[in-house]
């Protein structure tokens, strides 16, 4: 029996990998239709991502109803995954982890690390394997036969036949599975469901149609074996670790959030509140500058889309510019890399921006995309430490920067470079870090944040 939220919650947990055969077979959808189908039955999802992407938790996050969790295992070692797993199922009824790429693709070729296989057999759990039978039928046994037999470690508790033609189309896989693998839904092809694309992925939830996760669940709910998905699922609830006690804050952190600016690992935040900051959100679209700010944080997004409104919120860019000029500590990823630029060029339009580092970018340019672990020699986080994170963008600075570089960046396939740009107590990266990968970058940070405020009170 699945437990209701008005029961006490059960030593088991049902918890999934929806994993795909290949990206694009509909791996968010189905796990935006379950969560809200789960949600129907009135049960706390606890939604999670393999992998570093932002888009699809944010998905998650607004399909269950709270916050969805990164799980990586190139950017986090498994001690670190497994603590984080089961904080924050502690309060959850179940798991849905959506996983990335295809189930065995990750950060090499020579093994599953990286992959939503690596993380299923790390945390314990089963696979619901989803392939698009659009182009198959007899075919998708052979496929599938392939996938649960390739890794004899890893659990495929089924399938969810996607993209089917009708009934008659998804007998003659049945047929050709006899039963050897179970089938767990079979979900018609649906003319204008999908979540529209463009160049980092899919488009965010406020731009969705309002009925579409509406609309996910009831397809899910009509066409999947629920129950039998959730008890083949069911694992020994794993034991949380002890709660963080809280920490008063001493800094004002600024946080940059909102249509432009959205691209934030929880942990991130998280562990900067754990190191002393309050947090204060407010939107560079609309907001001036928070007052009495020791720090400032400005994650990436989807700048691009939004350069006019940026560029015309001239009480944000020139207080920005001032906070910086005035020692502020200042941490930028990707977006907000752009953002603290001179100018940001998007095709024949050049935007004037906030000018606090003495560079430019302009996009549309190459994509750039892939694991990367950062040593620091100097800048805001100090020298010697080193942090796991990835790139993703399709912009670039224009020209040599005239700044110093403070990151010696290496990739997952072994090539090095040179990053991370600073400039007094201003630190602006294309690369998005986890600060789980090294906690003391967050409370480096912190330590400027106070710095600052101490430097301001004795003024």
């Amino acid at each position: 029996m699945v437990p209701s939220r008005t029961e006490p919650l059960s030593r088991a947990l049902p918890a999934v990998v929806i994993a795909g055969t290949h990206s694009g077979v509909g791996k968010t959808s189905v796990t935006l239709g379950l969560i809200g189908a789960l949600r129907r039955r009135g049960l706390t999802v606890q939604p999670f991502k393999i992998g570093p992407d932002f888009i699809d938790p944010l998905h998650h996050t607004h399909a269950a109803g709270r916050t969805s969790r990164n799980l990586d295992g190139w950017m986090m070692d498994s001690e670190t995954n497994l603590e984080r797993f089961a904080r924050a199922t502690a309060d959850a009824d179940v798991a849905v982890i959506e996983g990335v790429m295809g189930l065995f693709d990750g950060s090499e070729g020579s093994s599953d690390r990286g992959s939503s296989a690596e993380m299923a057999k790390l945390l314990g759990l089963p696979v619901v394997l989803v392939i698009d039978a659009a182009a198959m039928a007899r075919s998708a046994a052979a496929l599938i036969h392939g996938f649960a037999s390739f890794d004899p470690e890893l659990r495929i508790a089924g399938v969810i036949l996607n993209n089917l033609g009708g009934e008659a189309h998804a007998e003659m896989i049945r047929e050709a599975l006899a039963g050897s693998v179970p089938i767990l839904g079979a979900i018609p092809r649906v003319r204008d469901l999908v979540v529209p694309e463009r160049h980092l992925g899919l488009h965010l939830p406020h731009e969705a149609r309002q009925d579409y996760a509406q609309t996910l669940a009831c397809l899910i709910d009509a066409h999947v074996d629920i129950d039998r998905l959730l008890q083949a699922g069911r694992i020994a609830r794993p034991t949380p670790p002890p709660p963080t006690s809280p920490v008063p804050p001493e800094v004002r952190v600024g946080v940059a959030r909102d249509e432009a600016f959205c691209f934030y690992y929880p942990e991130n935040l998280e562990l900067l509140q754990q190191a002393g900051a309050e947090l204060v959100e407010f939107s560079p679209i609309r907001d001036p500058l928070p007052d009495n700010l020791d720090g400032l944080y400005i994650g990436g997004g989807y700048p691009e889309l939004h350069t006019a409104a940026l560029a015309a919120n001239h009480s944000a860019t020139r207080a920005i510019e001032d906070f910086c000029k005035r020692g502020g500590p200042v941490y930028a990823e990707c977006g907000g890399l752009i953002y603290l630029g001179q100018t940001f060029q998007i095709d024949d339009s050049i935007y004037e921006l906030c000018g606090a580092l003495p560079l430019s970018t302009r996009m549309p340019a190459g994509l750039h995309i892939g694991y990367v672990e950062v040593n620091t020699t100097g800048g805001l986080f100090g020298e010697g430490h080193t942090a796991r994170g990835h790139l993703f963008h399709h912009s670039q600075i224009t020209g040599e920067p005239a700044v110093d570089r403070c990151y010696t960046v290496r990739s997952a396939r072994g090539g090095e470079s040179h990053e991370g740009y600073c400039a007094e107590n201003v630190l602006a990266s294309y690369i998005h870090l986890h600060f789980s990968s090294a906690p003391e970058l967050p409370a480096a940070f912190i330590a400027h944040c106070r710095a600052r405020r101490a430097t301001s009170q004795s003024t």
